[in-house]
This record gives C-alpha cells, sequence and structure tokens, in this order.
C-alpha cells in the first residue's frame, strides 16, 4: 500500500478534494509558464517524481512541497480556521 492510499483512507472528502485541486492549479500554472515538470522540480530542490505526485493530487506529499510549487508560480493558499477560533 502506497503511503498516499494510507493517508486518503484517514482524511475527509473535502481534504483530498482541496488537494486534488492544489495539484491541478499547480500543474496549470507550470504550464502557462512554459515550464516542465523538471525545471519545476528543479526550481523547488525536489525530484520530479514529486512534482508529478503534487500534480496527481497524492495526499502524502509534504505540504511545503505542495505549498513550495504553488509560490513558485504565484498561487497563494490560506488556511480556514474553524467558526470560534
Amino acid at each position: 500500500m502506497t503511503q498516499g492510499k494510507r493517508i486518503s483512507a484517514d482524511i475527509g472528502d473535502d481534504a483530498l478534494h482541496a488537494i486534488r485541486e492544489m495539484g491541478a492549479a499547480a500543474r496549470l500554472a507550470r504550464s502557462a509558464a512554459g515550464e516542465g515538470q523538471a525545471t519545476a522540480a528543479a526550481r523547488l530542490g525536489v525530484h520530479v517524481q514529486t512534482i508529478g505526485r503534487i500534480e496527481a493530487g497524492e495526499p502524502g506529499v509534504a505540504v511545503g512541497h505542495v505549498l513550495g510549487l504553488l509560490a513558485l508560480y504565484g498561487i497563494g493558499v490560506r488556511a480556514l480556521l474553524p467558526e470560534g477560533r
């Protein structure tokens, strides 16, 4: 069993959907910038497979890598706290 599959069993559908959306946004932004996965990986300092995993929406990728890739292409992410906090 891969790490991504194990994690996806432990989190809700909303979180999985958000992870997939972030991956899709990263892929679109990278493509719009005219860069390949290898270039993005070199810029972020990760293996090219990590870029593929992020863009595929795999939940087992380190959040720092996901946010870093998004930031490379000008996409910011904000956490929403539960009401009452």
